[in-house]
């Protein structure tokens, strides 16, 4: 035989031999067995059954609803289910917990806090937390921390009080029952310690935002990193001397990520209260708006980067960050990278935390019409890679998709300040772009095997005004009525999400207050001041008279009571001049954002070069698309998942599909219309030989409807 033959054939033989291997030692099942797909939170999963050459032969395996189709019981979930050894976990918009055979959505166990008459207040949540060594599931609702058998749902009466822990405790030398905190993302889990953060209030009276390290047997705290520094540590010159006294925020309320290995959990943080306007808080603010690397043995800082300084923008920090290994000057390189609201990806060594490309502190616009506030002059912006949405909104970008809306844009943007990034808040109005809710958001990103990064992003302008409030409220005239009392509350309090207006936002977030009296009473407004509702907070931290005064006012009464002195407001040395008027979309009379599209974007970042690959459009206005306008793309809400298939799912946009599009290069290849908005990620899992994708579809945002689903996705027999 010719030995070119001969060598051709073995080759091939060889190759076969492999291919084979390699099918053998591809598991039948595989698990999502944490959050956002592994501590690292890359959203990633070596599963390629499902394929570009195959997905468009996706069908609806089953679908459960978590509430029984109960509509007033429906809201949002933005839950990220975990797959374990083919028994899914997830949430309902109430925060029942509940166990489900991944292969058929039956379920197997419920456990309801509320029936158990343990709950506090309601809150938004995005996943739970499993211990596989223990076999525990960790979730929150409300304050409380609880600890459940994987087994069956039963509470683990050892840990806390008998199964939970309050997350107030701890946080303050003060009365904590006050405090509004809840956890809307799970921890990680590192040898014997639980590490989270939480939400708190957006305003004046919000909890400090310290990281803690629950014992997962005990429950009690193992450490504590305090996030707004006192005296001696670390970060404490960046604020006035007694801000630790007073100061909220700071708070990690998008998760954390884990490196396990290293022992180094990374920990993005938000803004400090009060969110647009830092007179009582002046300085840099360490370490608001940071991503923190602690050690996770000890909470002690092993490094960080203040992504934002003195923020009053309220850029928080909106994702836990992907913990990667890219390419970097030729060599592997353990990396973590960290997405941002207003679009950029920010790219560090994962161990040292240098920069992997340069970023420049920018000079930006520090003047200001708010007496007192000291904007920061610079701010960091990464030379790589390039932002995934526009930074600033310029005239040529205003929307003509209805022409006869125009002219009121123009005017509009020309009376807004909008001409440069970090625009200080105005009495006139600043414009938010991209807006307050990203740029990039809670959904994540997805990191494949090559270093190749997966984001969506929104590009809608909001617009951010400010009003005097609060210590103008001493130099006036002492309100005689609790009905006035209860003006001024609501201008302190509420405004700030449902609008001077009471018309709320328009998407659902915060909604309108108008007619709200034809629809509670006194006692049933008594109870959702109380314990809060979906994205409302508990207002335990303003007393009674404040809340029957809120209460009358909203309810159009009036009663004449003596007031005796402002102090009632709460006023103290922190009340504030200035607050927002609310959070107010940029859009024109149809609803649609005032920018050209694209609105909403899906994009492949290169993180090895720096560089974007491609962006497509997300999502599409069907009645648009009728008209002829190419795909407009949507506002969206929730994550990609990518997968060895060479197919990144996501729903996340307002036309309430989920898509499937190739990770080469972002062709829409499969999209099913979901019962309602799929505004969380994605999970993908293995069960028996069979790949199943499965999307809480809870709808409740941008003005879509409510949901309480989870439906699962395979191919066809």
């Amino acid at each position: 035989m010719n030995k070119q033959i001969f060598f051709t054939l073995l080759v091939f033989y060889l190759i076969g031999c492999t291919e084979v291997m390699k099918d053998q030692q591809k598991p039948d099942n595989y698990n999502w067995s944490s959050y956002l797909g592994g501590d690292d939170r890359n959203h990633f999963a070596p599963l390629d059954q499902i394929n570009v050459d195959n997905v468009d032969q996706l069908e609806l395996a089953w679908h459960y609803q978590s509430e029984n189709g109960d509509s007033a019981r429906m809201g949002q979930i933005q839950c990220n289910s975990l797959i374990i050894d083919g028994i899914l976990y997830g949430t309902s918009p109430t925060l029942k917990i509940f166990a489900l055979d991944a292969t058929n959505g039956k379920k197997i166990w419920e456990f309801d806090h509320q029936s158990a008459g343990i709950n506090y207040g309601m809150n938004v949540n995005r996943g739970i937390t499993f211990h596989h060594q223990k076999q525990r599931i960790f979730f929150s609702a409300g304050p409380y921390l609880y600890a459940l058998n994987a087994a069956d749902g039963s509470l683990v009466t050892s840990f806390g009080n008998e199964g939970k822990v309050n997350m107030r405790e701890g946080l303050t030398s003060g009365n904590h029952d006050d405090l509004y905190v809840v956890a809307t993302s799970p921890g990680a889990i590192f040898n014997n310690k639980l590490i989270m953060g939480f939400r708190t209030l957006e305003g004046m009276g919000a909890a400090p935002g310290h990281i803690r390290a629950y014992n997962v047997d005990s429950g009690e705290i193992e450490w504590t990193f305090y996030t707004v520094p006192q005296p001696g540590q670390f970060g404490y010159h960046t604020w006035p001397e007694d801000a630790y006294t007073y100061s909220g925020g700071a708070n990690s309320w998008a998760g954390v990520s884990l490196d396990s290995e290293r022992g180094i959990v990374y920990v993005p943080t938000g803004s400090a209260v009060y969110d647009f306007y830092g007179a009582n808080r002046k300085g840099a603010n360490l370490f608001a708006n940071s991503l923190l690397a602690l050690n996770a043995e000890t909470g002690q800082r092993e490094w960080h980067y203040q992504l934002v300084h003195h923020d009053i923008w309220d850029r928080d920090a909106p994702a836990p960050p992907n913990l990667i290994t890219v390419m970097h000057n030729g060599k592997p390189t353990p990396a973590v990278a960290q997405i941002t609201k207003h679009a950029y990806v920010f790219l560090f060594n994962r161990i040292t935390g240098e920069p992997l490309f340069p970023i420049n502190e920018v000079p930006v616009p520090t003047e200001t019409d708010l007496a007192g506030e000291e904007p920061w002059p610079t701010q960091p912006i990464p030379s790589k890679p390039p932002p995934f949405a526009p930074q600033v909104f310029k005239r040529d970008m205003i929307s003509t998709i209805d022409s006869s809306s125009y002219p009121k844009l123009l005017k509009k943007w020309e009376e807004t300040n909008s001409f440069a990034q970090f625009t200080p808040p105005s009495l006139e109005g600043t414009m938010i772009f991209p807006g307050f809710d990203g740029g990039g958001e809670w959904g994540g990103a997805a990191v494949d095997e090559n270093g190749i990064m997966y984001v969506n992003g929104s590009v809608m302008p909001w617009i951010l005004t400010m009003v005097e409030t609060g210590a103008a409220f001493l130099k006036d005239e002492q309100p005689k009525t609790i009905h006035e009392l209860g003006q001024q509350v609501y201008d302190l309090q509420c405004a700030v999400c449902h609008g001077d207006d009471m018309k709320g936002d328009g998407g659902g977030s915060y909604p309108s207050l108008v007619g709200v009296d034809q629809k509670f009473d006194k006692d049933s407004m008594m109870t959702l001041l109380n314990q809060g509702k979906g994205m409302m907070p508990a207002f335990n931290h303003i007393d009674q008279k404040q809340k029957l005064a809120v209460i009358d006012f909203l309810l159009k009464e009036e009663v004449e009571v003596e007031i005796d002195n402002v102090h009632e407001l709460g006023m103290d040395k922190n009340v504030l001049a200035y607050r927002s008027t609310g959070y107010n979309k940029f859009v024109d009379q149809n609803g649609y954002p005032a920018v050209k599209p694209p609105w909403g974007t899906l994009n492949a970042i290169d993180l090895n070069e720096g560089k974007i690959l491609w962006q497509v459009p997300l999502g599409e206005f069907s009645e648009l698309s009728a008209k002829g306008i190419p795909k407009t793309g949507t506002e969206n809400y929730g994550g990609p998942t990518v997968t060895t298939g060479d197919i990144i799912f996501i729903a996340a946009s307002k036309d309430e599909h989920i898509r499937a599009f190739d990770r080469k290069n972002g062709r829409e290849l499969w999209k099913y219309k979901l019962p309602a908005g799929g505004y969380a990620t994605p999970s993908t899992y293995m069960v028996n030989g069979v790949q199943y994708i499965v999307i809480a579809s809870g709808g409740d945002k941008m003005g879509t409807a409510k949901g309480d689903s989870y439906l699962a996705f395979k191919l066809k027999n």
